[in-house]
């Protein structure tokens, strides 16, 4: 398992497994398949170009495949810039169960760590993902709130878990 921060290269690879992750689990998601499937590719060379306030995270099998992704962002209010947030986080169903979600996110906490001034990770899951829960908490993250009904699709409201990791 390789994990390496993306490029603009890879934006084909990384929008072919976003719009599975948008297939597969909908109800994870704050976007839809039905918008994201007509993104120029520029609009997806954007989302997962590295700057200094973010960068999008990809697992690699041995013989290349992208199986994994996620994407941390900064906050660049003068007043919030010590938060970051985590979004987008999936892990193929394939290779789910096999330590991939782990090490994302492990290599996520450490980069974070490598920003100036962060201290503390954000991210919210659906309530009902306890895998993804237990895998949040087994790295430190403690649930904060809940917001009820944070995400919709179709007639079905999710909630969605408030989860911070303190780093300083």
């Amino acid at each position: 398992m390789n994990i390496r921060v993306l490029n603009v290269a890879d934006a084909q690879i990384y929008h072919e497994l976003r719009l599975r992750a948008l297939q597969t689990d909908p109800e994870s998601f704050g976007s839809t398949y039905e918008r994201e499937i007509n993104f120029p590719k520029e609009a997806v060379e954007e989302r997962i170009r590295q700057a200094e306030d973010r960068y999008v995270l990809g697992a690699f099998e041995e013989g290349g495949a992208l199986v994994g992704v996620v994407r941390f962002m900064r906050d660049t209010d003068r007043k919030s810039k010590h938060k970051g947030n985590i979004y987008g986080m999936y892990v193929a169903p394939e290779v789910r169960g096999h330590g991939v979600g782990k090490k994302l996110m492990q290599e996520a906490i450490i980069r974070a760590k490598d920003f100036d001034g962060v201290e503390q990770i954000h991210l919210q899951v659906v309530s009902k993902n306890e895998s993804a829960k237990k895998l949040y908490q087994s790295l430190g993250f403690t649930t904060y709130g809940v917001e009820p009904r944070g995400l919709k699709e179709g007639d079905e409201y999710f909630d969605e878990d408030l989860m911070i990791l303190i780093l300083k």
